[in-house]
């Protein structure tokens, strides 16, 4: 039964034992011990174990989505209107942002969408962010988040795609 509840009360000599406050969490060395698998339902055990470029990749991901925010919000404010309308715009803009990103794109969405309408939204939402970085005067900067977002897109979905044992995971740590 792959995935099953193990319970260990001792971690195996030598080993020290993770400090964690939920006690159905089961840490990956007493599955490793219990000889089970945890079918991927922690994130360090089953999608970033081996595969340490999933997890770099996945801290850009985050970074960009921040950077898109604040893109948004500084064009929101720059954009030349007065009063009330440029401070709706500073700051609905990331708002709006972040309620369709969390509706539609993000890990634990309200709404789980099919693949192609993720990606729009994160089309929209990240290259609205790298619009707004030109809108504010630096196009060369606004081009390379653009690029970098396109690549940390597109390396996400095929790590996502595939498999661990498909995508090179480099040497084993244990």
């Amino acid at each position: 039964m792959l995935g099953a509840p193990v319970r260990i009360e001792q971690p195996p000599s030598g080993v020290a034992a993770p400090s964690t406050s939920r006690p159905p969490t089961v840490p990956c060395w007493a599955l490793r011990t219990a000889g089970g698998s945890d079918g991927g339902g922690h994130w360090w055990c089953g999608r970033a174990r081996g595969r340490p470029w999933y997890g770099a990749n996945e801290v850009l991901a985050f970074l960009l989505e921040l950077a898109a925010l604040g893109f948004l919000g500084w064009w929101g404010f720059g954009a030349g209107h007065q009063g009330a309308f440029r401070v709706l715009l500073g700051v609905g803009t990331p708002l709006l942002a972040v309620v369709v990103w969390g509706l539609f794109a993000a890990p634990r969405a309200r709404l789980r969408p099919r693949l192609a309408l993720v990606l729009v939204v994160k089309a929209l939402v990240l290259g609205g962010g790298a619009a707004a970085l030109y809108g504010v005067g630096h196009p060369a900067a606004a081009g390379a988040v653009a690029v970098v977002t396109v690549v940390n897109t597109a390396v996400a979905e095929i790590f996502r795609a595939a498999p661990p044992s498909v995508v090179p995971a480099g040497p084993a740590r244990d």
